[in-house]
């Protein structure tokens, strides 16, 4: 006779003459090394990393991504009897949920709209239904354009904010112009307020003050 101890984040699967009987719980257990087999299944969550996966968007553009799925084993004796590769089969059920939801909507609507970017779980796990598998989470981690789009959108953004610039520009040489229009029709309809600006400009140090034989004709000279 042999003996095992299961620890509390496992459970072990007891095959006798090539049936399995019984899974073993935390604890010692005693089985033949003759007649039986010993298979342990590690319960705790687990992380798998979708890695960036080459897609085309409604539109037919290319777009990557990659995600990353939260998982345990909830059954262990139909995740070591039913699927020769169980995790293996998680990793593709999950490029072909990033496949549907890309598909689904143009890049446009994806990169601007993150919330299509959203992996729901159950359409995972409805990829590995009788697996064993328990899905606690998945998600899109990276979203990566093509070289000449990450280009594309980097120049749209600089024309952008170029043009933003360019408006601003506008509106202060606009403003400008009031100003001036509006101060030249103030000394039109009141011409004693050209004469107070002189006085003022006058007092300042160094100001010298020249009188043009044109009436109202006046220069200031810093």
């Amino acid at each position: 006779m042999a003996v095992i101890r299961v620890l509390d984040w496992q459970r072990a699967l007891l095959f006798t003459d090539g049936r399995l009987v019984r899974v073993l719980e935390p604890g010692r257990h005693r089985y033949s090394r003759v007649d039986d087999k010993v298979e342990t299944v590690d319960m705790r969550r687990r992380i798998t990393v979708v890695n960036g996966q080459e897609l085309l968007t409604a539109d037919g553009l290319s777009l990557r991504l990659s995600a990353h799925l939260g998982w345990r084993v909830a059954d262990p004796a139909a995740f070591v009897t039913v699927a020769a590769a169980p995790e293996q089969e998680l990793y593709v059920g999950a490029q072909l949920a990033l496949r549907d939801l890309v598909a689904a909507a143009t890049l446009d609507e994806l990169v601007t709209d993150r919330s299509r970017l959203v992996l729901d779980p159950a359409t995972v796990a409805a990829h590995v239904d009788g697996l064993g598998i328990e899905l606690i989470s998945a998600a899109v981690r990276d979203v990566m354009l093509p070289g000449e789009l990450r280009r594309a959108a980097v120049e749209t953004v600089l024309a952008r904010e170029k043009g933003r610039a360019e408006l601003e520009r506008a509106r202060a040489e606009a403003a400008s112009l009031r100003t001036l229009a509006n101060a030249a029709k103030l000394l039109e309809e009141h011409p004693a307020l050209l004469r107070l600006r002189t006085i003022q400009a006058a007092s300042a140090p160094g100001t010298t003050v020249v009188l043009t034989p044109e009436p109202g004709q006046i220069a200031i000279t810093p």
